[in-house]
């Protein structure tokens, strides 16, 4: 085993001394009375020090004395006493003359083999540039947070109005079958508003499906169901939350399902519910729009796809899932499946 020979005292110092030299960043060595061993010539550029007056100086009257701030001296001092170190301590540079620097200090005791000397080692980064640029940030992010809510406000408004003429059209045509593409198309866009509705409430990235689907429900319910007590809409999910991106499209399912089956499900006054069922398992969920109103027609012939179902199809293929129809008995049952395709992958093939 090699024996390890602790250097002179004076020839850890000249390595000390030969670091700060070739040190591209803001270094300074003091001893224990916090007076200037050395500093490096980029704490001298950077801050505009002397370099040919600053060793043996006190750190406090560096400069014009910018430098002789209390709390740094009480910290310097207790980190020399050997009591604390400094890490990450930040002050506000002032001089005559100059831009106020923001400054971020640290300061360890060095061990040397003369232990009856001193030596302080302090660091010094200048982060009043990476500090502006974050405030720039934050600004444009608070800009287009404030700019995308009046857009919000605007496509409300917009779709309210749309809404409103779409109605008012429908009221007054005399062609049945045109009456009731008005209306349907009222029923569309009332939806996608209170999809929209419900995310521009949201302020972050993700979406928490439960309350986002009970606000969606309850809109949609408080716009079509005339009498709760005849109809109602009950939802059942889990606590997901998901993208943004992806709550959009399973918020116009939703409604898609909904409004269907208002208005197919429960003809002549009939009572029922609908219920909106929403679970995950891993990587695979599950939505289902189920209700117990009476139930797909006898004739499958008679079922021609509307708008809705194609709707319903295209963004299911957007979210990678399958459809599937089933006669509930009473009532039908929709359900749209998303499955992880590595873990369909790996599963074992059948002999």
């Amino acid at each position: 085993m090699t024996a390890v020979i602790p250097l002179h005292p004076e020839a850890s110092l000249s390595l000390a001394l030969a670091v700060i030299a070739s040190s591209g960043a803001p270094i300074v060595l003091l001893d224990g009375n916090l007076c200037v061993i050395a500093a490096s010539a980029s704490f001298c550029d950077a801050f505009l020090v002397d370099s040919k007056s600053v060793e043996a100086k006190q750190f406090s009257q560096l400069g014009d004395g910018e430098w002789n701030v209390a709390q740094l001296s009480v910290l310097l001092e207790a980190t020399a006493a050997g009591m604390a170190d400094v890490h990450g301590y930040e002050m506000d540079l002032k001089r005559p003359g100059q831009d106020t620097r923001h400054l971020v200090l640290s300061a360890q005791k060095l061990d040397y083999a003369d232990t009856s000397k001193v030596r302080l080692l302090l660091t010094v980064a200048d982060v009043t540039d990476a500090r502006i640029a974050e405030k720039v940030k934050d600004d444009l992010l608070r800009d287009k947070a404030i700019l995308l809510q009046e857009v919000q406000h605007r496509v409300a408004n917009s779709l309210q109005i749309i809404a409103s003429i779409l109605l008012q059209s429908a009221r007054k045509v005399q062609s049945e079958e045109t009456r009731t593409h008005l209306k349907s198309a009222h029923s569309r866009v009332m939806s996608i508003a209170a999809v929209q509705q419900q995310l521009a409430a949201s302020s972050v990235g993700e979406v928490e499906l439960r309350s986002y689907f009970e606000q969606l429900c309850r809109s949609l319910g408080a716009s079509m169901i005339h009498d709760p007590e005849q109809l109602s809409i009950e939802v059942n999910v889990d606590k997901t939350v998901t993208d943004a991106n992806i709550s959009v499209s399973l918020g116009l399912v939703v409604t898609e399902l909904v409004i269907n089956a208002l208005k197919h499900a429960f003809p002549n006054q009939r009572k029922g519910k609908i219920t909106v069922d929403y679970h995950t398992k891993g990587k695979d969920w599950t939505l289902q729009v189920g209700d117990d109103g009476i139930g797909m027609p006898a004739n499958a012939d008679d079922a021609k796809p509307g708008l809705g179902t194609g709707i319903v199809e295209a963004l299911s293929n957007q979210l990678e899932a399958e459809i599937t129809v089933v006669n509930a008995m009473p009532g039908t049952k929709v359900s749209i499946t998303h499955r992880d395709e590595a873990v369909v992958a790996d599963k074992p093939k059948a002999a």
